[in-house]
């Protein structure tokens, strides 16, 4: 096979998000070298976090210890605010790490890094999916010097790896895991060393480039190990674990049985020794239930002795002391086990007894009742008791009876002839160490049970169905033995290791000796019976082995039933792989799934970036067709299925492993007790022979060609898998190389059953269908009877086993061809680009190498051409922002304005959020990193091109977006020449490309605090690029034609039209994008400092500043601009917000004040005229600036054109009358009525039901506090700079009704406000600290700021909102800072939720906190959303609330907390843009951050005020 040509790879990066949870149940894997990145999860923002990590520092250290814990460092980039840190693995193994969040335990989780393992004497690498292992007995390989004959059968059947049972002495069952000394070897390997075998083992790396792994058995040792009688506390003995008493006496009731049973005593009852009907079984049944059980009496070692307890009771009463029993944990009355054990010593709590039966019940008095009331007690708690002893003792007669059944009845156990000493009626669960073979009548036992010699009665080991694998069951607590649960392991001890290794010292040094050994003999170990080995044992014994061999290959067999508590083992013991078994399967439907789960990725993955989150994963598999421990699939499926299962096993992207003797085609299973022979040795010739194996035995010559090619698909990367169940017994499995696109196609006939003698498939085989090129047959086989004679498919003649060798069945033959044209197949013919079967029968094999036409090589060099980095950014530079708009963004209403359509829709899946490449972006993103190429996405590109073409046709339709169009469509072009498999694949590629130059480009084209930012105010940034473009239906008016330059150009637009290019900022996505709502006063310069200004936009704050004051009328700035020519003039906040925009302009752009000269276009110079539209009047910027604050000093009251339903169908008519001006007495500005609502809580209510019509929710009319704020914030401004020579204008003058003229200087005005503003907004909580308040009785909340004065209806006047925060931002001036900290504190208990304000105090009357439009209910507080502004949470004024806190509490002398509180609150944002197809902020929350439906998904400003937040944030850091 051609070999993929070696590319160096790019440094890979995860990053770990740390959560405040225990993530031991998820597997995260790395290869060595990986670094990892660590971040914080949004809850530990803002927290004092600390990482610790117990991976070591330098690969140098001596050893790994698991305690010892090392800090990581936090990387602070302050620039861009991320917070990290790194850790580059550079060992293997398994390791944790913490969090302490605020000093406490907040959360961990593991991470593994594979071994490297290393073949051959050039010492080359062998990765873990080319790993082909056979498992091998060592008992069965004799001595030491006749190793190599037997294990070269593995190196000439193509195996790179040979797993041993134990070499260790074993006991007199000559068991492979039962152990009887841990550090000497089986002495069936003659008089040799550990030295000697790691000799052997090395050897076979070096010269075979074969590597080496060995059980270790942790649980158990054999009953004949010598130091079980000088350390019986090594195991569960009777007098340790006194627990086990009850189920010893047992466990002597059946041996016993067992004993009289073989010597047919009662075989008169019927009986017999031997049993092979269900009456005998009841028999046994009825003699446990009816004689020897109650003979027993095993209930009364749990018992009490009533009348000894009656008389302690009486004696406690006389002594006549009230028991003092407060704060029992548990205050019921139960019996209390006697700890040795002792019939009817069991006892109760004599003085919780006292006191409820004599203190309590008869009131400290009648003596003889509560005698005689305790006496029933004890007897209720016996029958309970009782009871419970006969349902253990009930289940433990049943498992008995169902161990009887399986052994000696059932057609697939093993039917034991008869009961005898060697198999006895039920296997013992406990054994005498220092009396193997003697036997005990019951009453020896009792007698046993108080003498000395109880310390060496040990319980045996096994195992329990279905338990809980965290569990110990041999502890006290559990009811296993006692039940007879267990399936017990009578040649071997239960090891009892206790919490750590001061429990029981020897038992800890022998087993860590013993492990240490092990991994430095071999290069891997496999954990035997893993899920019940205590894990904290197996985490000691495993390091101890790793730091004697670091790059130690660790495989186990889990039984768990779990995959979460399979990830716990794999965690915390670092296990490479787990063995997974092909034959679970029950057909080849189920065993294709196995290869696809555990055997690699899907083919046309998805490319993958090298930094990018660390996704959990499944564990590594070693699959095996066979494993040693398991019958043989000759027995269980046919000899014909060794083949094709062979190869389906060996296609699968992991380890993959056998058994030996499988391959040769020994038809039972090797057993692990019984076995005593040995294998045969490998043979050059061809001969057949006892002792004797060749490549002519059974499938060795497949199984090399196999294994070869597995490791070299591994090896190679061809990573990539499917399987195509071409009919029931029939599979393909397809090898895939992601890069080259090679493919290795292996089709096998499964035979799980026997097919047939004279069975011939003749034809009715699925095609197989290919684009590319086959280049040749890589092999076929199949296996076929040595006698034709014998029919097609014959079984195995009659099998005789060999008295010395393991030997095999004969008469097959494996017929093996390999690397030959198409033509010459026995099995296929080709027919064009269609590979038809003609002779393909079962037990067969063949597999093709298809490599990808030139023409799709050459059309994936072309694509990458086209998308490298610098040819996107030669394209995409001359792009403007509205071009960047249209290609990435526009959602559904923007989409259809533009382009007539809306958005594009997959089937079972849904319309992409945006019609621009952040649509498909954002799904693919997603889809990517899981690999989940099934997704309705991929579906929707493999069936067809109409994504790809959709993509560029609309790119197609503009002058600025036509170039990126065309090379899109050139894309598309190349993407037509490649398989419709792999189409998602460069697709993804194609979009993330684009799409990444193209929010490249944007952050370009900004200011160096967004370029030099984190990845949150970068995404914050884009919502300049979501929020404002070029839009047909919302555009702003046309500016000057005298304007200064830069000015907006013309262009024509899609629909041929000459249009100024000038993107509007809309309000938010999707409701307000096009049309009359896109364009609205306070949400453009409430956005506009956050998304224009602070990303470098000027131009296009410029713009829209002058826009809007081109259309100023009534002396106020729009509520919906509407094109300039059908504004609304209803709300009496945009102009503030407007003039404060202004303000942060002048302060913030280079040369800012040069826009109070800049020219403007009056569209409505005369409040009563009509629209000017030839540019005929114009004026300064400052003009009109000055014009709105004189014509507020004068005083506004007009009533809206066109009032009525025609613009609004909800008002009342009052509603229509539009009223502001100022209060000379504090210098507030002030303004609506109570059937408007002029602020940007402007619900109006809409609902007939609820009788709201027309009733506006939040009128919050008089002196709104935000606009008295804002109103300073302006005033105190405009004042400096006009001493400073840079405005014009210096007051502002009326005249009153009686003549009488009032001029105030700005300054006067904004100090007017200054002093009267704390006296008539701030609410003390103090009461006697307030001013004299009328209306003091409708005060709800103190220590806050008055969200109103002098509102129609006075109680909202002292309504907690978050609107006095606005004021706080703009005008800390105003605030008394003491009472501002308090006010913010309030602010931060109260109002402060998930990501949003809440609108309203919770505690007021009218709060509720969930938003529904469509509520149609007669409740008043909700109908048709009326509650929009009482209560749901609102994300924009959490910029000023987080701006004004940090203004406050740094000048208080917090500055660290308050940063600390800032970063914590704005993480959550950051989550929410992350998880977001949106990209971006929401415009409110319901109740505690949950979502609101029927919300923008996307609100400029609430993009905005955090864009603002940060740059404070940034501003004070950076001068800390």
């Amino acid at each position: 096979m051609e070999k993929t040509p070696a590319k160096e790879q790019p440094q890979q990066i995860r990053v770990i998000q740390l959560e405040e949870r225990n993530t031991e149940d998820v597997v995260y894997r790395v290869e060595k070298g990986t670094i990892l990145k660590f971040r914080l999860s949004t809850p530990l923002h803002g927290h004092a976090v600390e990482l610790f990590c117990n991976h070591p520092t330098s690969p140098l250290e001596e050893s790994f210890a698991r305690e010892t814990y090392h800090k990581v460092d936090w990387v602070v980039h302050k620039e861009n605010e991320e917070t990290f840190t790194s850790l580059t693995t550079l060992v293997s193994g398994c390791f944790q790490f913490y969090v302490l969040k605020d000093g406490k335990k907040s959360g961990r989780g593991y991470f593994l890094v594979d071994p490297v393992l290393r073949i051959g004497s050039n010492d080359e690498v062998l990765a873990l999916d080319s790993i082909c292992c056979q498992s091998f007995f060592p008992k069965s390989l004799g001595p030491l010097s006749e190793w190599k004959g037997r294990l070269e059968v593995a190196h000439q059947s193509g195996y790179n790896m040979i797993h041993f049972t134990p070499v260790q002495e074993l006991g007199k069952s000559n068991s492979s895991y039962s152990i009887s000394n841990q550090l000497a070897l089986n002495p069936i390997f003659g008089n040799v060393k550990f030295d000697d075998v790691q000799k052997v083992v090395n050897d076979m790396k070096q010269e075979w480039g074969v590597l080496s792994i060995c059980d270790v058995v942790f649980n158990h040792t054999a009953n004949e190990t010598p130091w079980l009688k000088t350390n019986p506390e090594s195991g569960y003995n009777l007098v340790n674990s006194p627990h086990l008493r009850p189920a010893y006496l047992l466990d002597s009731v059946l041996s016993e049985l067992s004993r009289d049973i073989s010597q047919e005593k009662y075989a008169e009852r019927g009986l017999p020794s031997k049993i092979n009907s269900e009456d005998h079984l009841n028999v046994i049944r009825a003699l446990l239930k009816d004689e020897l059980l109650p003979n027993l009496k095993i209930q009364e070692v749990f018992l009490v002795n009533v009348d000894e307890l009656v008389d302690n009771f009486s004696k406690l009463v006389d002594a006549g002391q009230k028991p003092n029993l407060e704060n029992l944990d548990d205050p019921d009355l139960k019996i209390i086990q006697d700890p040795t054990y002792r019939r009817f010593k069991s006892t109760v709590d004599l003085n919780l007894a006292v006191k409820m039966h004599f203190w309590e019940k008869h009131g400290g008095h009648d003596k003889n009742g509560a005698i005689e009331s305790f006496r029933h007690h004890l007897y209720r708690l016996n029958e309970n008791m009782y009871n419970l002893v006969q349902s253990h003792l009930h289940a433990a007669v049943e498992n008995v009876i169902a161990g009887v059944r399986y052994e000696r009845l059932q057609h697939d156990g093993p039917k034991l002839p008869q009961v005898t000493d060697k198999d006895p009626l039920s296997h013992r669960y406990f054994v005498n160490v220092v009396a193997l073979e003697e036997h005990q009548s019951i009453a020896q036992a009792e007698k046993l049970l108080a003498s000395e010699d109880a310390h060496f009665v040990l319980a045996h080991n096994g195992w329990v169905i279905g338990d809980d694998p965290l569990r110990n069951f041999a502890e006290a607590g559990s009811n296993i033995y006692l039940r007879r649960e267990l399936i017990v392991w009578s040649d071997s001890v239960k090891l009892r290791f206790g919490p750590g290794p001061s429990y029981c010292p020897f038992l800890w040094d022998v087993m860590k000796k013993y492990v240490e050994t092990t991994a430095t003999v071999f290069h891997g170990l496999r954990l035997d019976n893993c899920h019940s080995t205590p894990i904290h044992l197996a985490e000691y014994l495993l390091d101890a082995a790793r730091n004697v061999r670091p790059d130690l290959f660790v495989v186990a067999e889990l039984f768990t039933n779990s995959d979460r508590t399979d990830n716990i083992f794999v965690n915390r013991l670092g296990i490479t792989s787990l063995i997974r078994e092909a034959m679970s399967a029950g057909d080849s439907h189920e065993q294709g799934r196995l290869v696809y789960r555990y055997g690699g990725l899907p083919v046309g993955t998805f490319v993958q970036e090298p930094v990018r989150p660390m996704m959990p994963s499944i564990a590594h598999a070693l699959m095996m067709d066979q494993t040693h421990d398991n019958p043989s699939p000759i027995t269980k499926r046919s000899v014909y299925d060794v083949l094709p299962t062979a190869a389906m096993v060996s296609m699968a992207g992991c380890a993959t492993g056998s058994n030996r003797g499988l391959d040769e085609f020994v038809p039972h299973h090797i057993h692990v007790v019984h076995e005593s022979r040995f294998y045969s040795s490998w043979s050059s010739e061809d001969s057949v022979k006892a002792g004797v194996v060749s490549k002519k035995s059974g499938i060795i010559s497949a199984k090399k060609v196999l294994n070869k090619l597995h490791m070299k698909l591994g090896q190679e990367g061809f990573s990539e898998v499917f399987v195509d169940q071409m009919d029931y017994d029939i599979v393909a499995v397809t090898r895939h190389h992601p890069t080259t696109h090679a493919r290795i196609v292996l089709v096998t006939y499964t035979a799980f059953s026997y097919p047939g003698c004279d069975f011939h498939r003749t034809g009715n085989v699925k095609d197989l269908a290919f684009e590319g090129v086959l280049e040749d047959v890589l092999f076929e086989a199949r296996l076929k009877p040595s006698d034709p004679g014998r029919g097609n498919f014959p079984t195995p003649s009659a099998f005789e086993k060999d008295g010395t060798f393991i030997n095999a069945v004969q008469g097959f033959e494996c017929v093996v061809k390999e690397n030959f044209p198409v033509g010459e197949s026995k099995f296929v013919k080709l027919e064009g680009n269609t590979i038809k079967f003609v002779n393909f029968q079962p037990g067969s094999v063949i597999a093709f190498r298809i490599n990808p036409p030139s023409s799709v090589t050459e059309a994936v060099v072309a694509l990458r051409e086209l998308i490298c980095k610098d040819h996107l950014k030669q394209t995409i530079a001359p792009m403007t922002f509205n071009d960047l708009n249209t290609t990435l963004y526009k959602c559904e209403e923007e989409e259809k304005n533009f382009s007539g359509f809306g958005l594009y829709n997959i089937p079972n899946f849904g319309t992409f959020v945006y019609a621009g490449l952040q649509g498909i972006h954002s799904t693919l993103a997603d889809v990517r990193l899981r690999n989940d190429t099934g997704h309705p996405i991929c579906d929707n590109l493999r069936a067809g091109d109409w994504l790809m073409e959709y993509t560029y046709s609309r790119l197609l339709k503009t002058e600025g977006t036509k170039p990126l169009g065309i090379l899109m469509q050139k894309c598309a072009d190349e993407m037509h020449k490649i398989p419709r498999y792999l189409v998602p694949r460069y697709f993804d590629l194609i979009i993330r490309n684009v799409y990444l130059s193209c929010i490249d480009e944007a952050w370009n084209k900004m200011s160096p605090f967004v370029q030099n930012s984190s990845p949150f105010v970068k995404a914050l940034s884009l919502g300049s690029v979501q929020c404002c473009g070029l839009s047909l239906s919302g555009p702003l008016p046309n500016l000057s034609p005298n304007l200064v330059g830069p000015k907006p150009s013309m262009i024509k637009s899609v629909d041929g039209h000459e249009v100024q290019d000038c993107g509007s900022l809309c309000a938010g996505l999707p409701h307000f994008s096009t049309g009359y709502m896109r364009n609205w006063g306070r949400d453009t310069f409430i956005s506009l400092p956050g998304l224009l200004i602070l990303t470098g936009r000027h131009a296009d704050a410029r713009n829209h500043i002058l826009a809007y004051a081109s259309v100023l009328r009534h002396g106020l700035i729009p509520n919906l601009l509407d094109r300039g020519t059908n504004s609304r003039y209803n709300c009496r906040d945009a102009t503030w917000f407007w003039l404060q925009a202004i303000k942060i302009y002048v302060e913030n752009v280079p040369f800012g004040e040069g826009i109070l000269k800049d020219r403007v276009s009056r569209m409505w110079p005369n409040d009563f005229g009509g629209a000017v539209l030839d540019h005929s009047v114009e004026q300064s910027l400052e003009d009109v600036m000055h014009e709105t604050l004189q014509r507020h000093f004068e005083g506004i009251s007009f009533r809206e054109r066109n009032a009525g339903n025609r613009i609004d169908g909800h008002m009342q008519d009052e509603g229509f009358n539009v009223v502001a001006g100022v209060d000379l007495e504090t210098g507030f500005v002030y303004g609506g009525n109570a059937f408007n609502c002029g602020t940007w809580m402007d619900k109006m209510g809409s609902s007939d039901n609820a009788g709201v019509r027309g009733v506006p929710a939040t009128p919050r009319d008089g002196s709104a506090v935000e606009l008295v704020g804002l109103s300073a914030s302006v005033l105190k401004f405009l004042a400096e700079i006009h001493s400073a020579g840079k405005y014009s204008h210096s007051s502002v003058q009326r005249t009153d009704a009686d003549g009488k003229t009032i001029t105030w200087t700005l300054s006067e005005w904004n100090s007017k406000i200054q002093k009267n503003f704390e006296s008539k907004f701030w609410i003390a909580e103090n009461p006697s600290d307030r001013c004299h308040d009328p209306h003091e009785n409708l005060i709800n909340r103190s220590g806050i700021y008055k969200d109103s004065y002098r509102a129609s209806s006075r109680f909202c006047d002292y309504q907690l909102r978050p609107n006095f925060l606005i004021a706080m931002a703009v005008a800390p001036h105003l605030f008394t800072p003491s009472n501002a900290i308090i006010a913010l504190g309030k602010a931060k208990s109260i109002l402060l939720s998930e990501l949003g304000m809440r609108t309203l105090d919770p505690s007021d009357w009218n709060y509720d906190g969930n938003y529904d439009n469509s509520n149609d209910s007669a409740d008043r507080k909700v109908a048709h959303g009326f509650n929009y502004h009482n209560g749901p949470e609102w994300l924009w004024p959490v910029g000023f609330y987080l701006r004004a806190y940090l203004k406050f509490c740094t000048q208080n002398g917090q500055k660290s907390d308050a940063i600390r509180h800032v970063r914590r609150v704005i993480s959550k944002h950051w989550r929410y843009v992350q998880a977001s197809p949106w990209k971006g902020l929401p415009e409110l929350t319901n109740l505690d951050g949950a979502e609101c439906w029927g919300s923008c998904r996307v609100q400029a400003w609430s993009m905005a005020t955090m864009l603002e937040v940060i740059k404070d944030l940034t501003e004070l850091e950076k001068h800390s």
